[in-house]
């Protein structure tokens, strides 16, 4: 139904959604448990993305668990809705406990590897793309770095 919206408001509702939703994770303290999901191609190179909302950047994708879904199917489910990808593997590689706008927050961090091309819908995700784990582009966040770490120490 969302695809009804010209993309421009679309992309207006989610910047303007995500501020309400940090307001009211530092007001209420309301956590949700999310994944980030760190996405090779056969190649090796690591998919990123740029959101149409929030701190500009490059980001892996990810996003919260949905009541009754586990942490796999919420990978799963933001892989095909931020990028139009089914991953051929998957695996769990650690959580990392963090704050999210004043709340707590634990990511489960998977990898995963996909054999097609992203397709982002231009209106959550704006771009995404391909690049050798040797050349990442800039600004990545503190966040995005740290998974990377994660991932880099469980790669061996």
């Amino acid at each position: 139904m969302l695809h009804l919206i010209p993309a421009p408001l679309h992309r207006l509702a989610l910047r303007i959604a995500y501020r309400l939703r940090a307001r009211l994770r530092k007001s209420t303290g309301t956590t949700r448990d999310g994944v980030s999901v760190i996405v090779r191609d056969l190649d090796g190179q690591l998919l990123l993305v740029r959101h149409s909302y929030g701190p500009k950047g490059w980001f892996f994708i990810g996003g919260g668990i949905d009541r009754g879904e586990t942490a796999e199917q919420a990978a799963r489910r933001e892989m095909r809705e931020e990028v139009g990808c089914e991953a051929t593997a998957i695996r769990p590689i650690g959580t990392i406990g963090e704050e999210l706008s004043g709340a707590a927050h634990t990511a489960h961090i998977f990898a995963a590897v996909i054999d097609d091309l992203p397709r982002p819908d231009g209106r959550e995700i704006v771009e995404a793309r391909f690049f050798p784990t040797h050349s990442l582009p800039e600004p990545l966040s503190p966040r995005t770095r740290e998974r990377l770490a994660l991932w880099r120490a469980n790669a061996a």
